[in-house]
């Protein structure tokens, strides 16, 4: 079954997730501007979120119509790929009148993204289809061919229930689709640093913990907005595997690539593949430690598994 990326997708189909596959300025244009363009004469509140480059590409090629669309540059809205559902696509679809569809063109994954970063967007791409299960939406996301190695494109007809290959403008199912198996095989255990302040802590130490973080994070050169950041992430992971992790856990602090490094691991189990990745309705008691982490750093890596859970998270000094 195929649907035109320009017509509805029908009522069957609330949410729609498909992959756009493009080699070129013009294949990328021939589809997100008509997609753009449809949304606003059906009366649909549309978002542009895509690295700056194709960002202005856009804009440009709307012209006056760019003036009713959210712009916004996923090279800095989307920097850590765990805050992309909560602080970007949700956060335009919730802002809406319920029930209207939303269009959104969103490119979380670009030439440049590091190893580090790959595992955390690619599980983003997965997560969004269980996030906006049920809701009324169109997320469009872009894939460059050409800039993009082969494992990434493949792992994009994982994430996506349909994909528009290049040189189309259609979309159709992907027979590849599965974005459980995506996600699970994504979380995998986070490399050892030998270099690094360890602290053990538990309830009583609480506080010291905190201390610790941030004297060796300013020590390694992190300084102003981050630092705090830094200081705010830890006391909200620590707190967490205090209440919720068993206890205790243990914290580790060092600098890696222009980066002040984070970690907390703990004996806690964490289910719920969407926390920290989800909004927290505003009558819910808790539940907003790990969300927090996800929108002040610059990269944040969780690995779930039987003995339990580590959270790392990146600031640029």
């Amino acid at each position: 079954m195929t649907a035109a990326v320009s017509e509805p997708f029908g009522p069957l189909e609330p949410f729609v997730h498909p992959a756009l596959f493009y080699r070129d300025e013009e294949e990328y244009l021939a589809v997100t501007v008509p997609f753009v363009r449809d949304g606003l004469e059906a009366g649909e509140p549309v978002a542009v979120a895509v690295p700056g480059k194709n960002l202005a590409l856009i804009r440009d090629a709307l012209g006056d119509a760019a003036g009713a669309v959210r712009l916004l540059d996923m090279r800095e809205a989307g920097r850590n790929p765990g805050r992309i559902i909560p602080g970007v696509l949700r956060a335009f679809a919730d802002a809406q009148p319920a029930g209207r569809r939303v269009r959104i063109i969103g490119e979380p994954i670009w030439a440049g993204r590091s190893d580090t970063e790959y595992p955390a967007c690619v599980q983003h791409e997965a997560l969004i289809n269980a996030a906006f299960r049920g809701r009324t939406a169109t997320i469009l996301c872009p894939y460059d061919t050409e800039g993009l190695p082969d494992h990434v494109l493949a792992d994009a007809y994982a994430t996506h229930p349909t994909v528009i290959p290049s040189g189309s403008r259609t979309a159709q199912d992907s027979d590849a689709y599965a974005p459980g198996a995506v996600v699970d095989r994504y979380n995998e255990p986070l490399a050892p640093v030998p270099d690094a302040l360890t602290f053990a802590f538990d309830s009583d130490s609480l506080s010291h913990s905190r201390h610790v973080a941030v004297g060796e994070a300013a020590r390694l050169g992190l300084a102003g907005v981050k630092l705090d950041d830094l200081a705010l992430a830890t006391a909200e992971l620590t707190t967490n595997s205090v209440v919720h992790g068993g206890g205790t856990g243990v914290l580790r602090v060092w600098a890696e690539d222009g980066y002040v490094v984070c970690e907390v691991r703990d004996e806690g189990r964490l289910a719920d593949v969407l926390a920290g990745r989800k909004p927290v309705p505003r009558d819910q008691r808790g539940g907003r430690g790990l969300l927090l982490v996800n929108l002040i750093a610059d990269l944040v890596r969780v690995h779930r598994g039987d003995a339990g859970t580590t959270v790392r998270c990146w600031f640029a000094r």
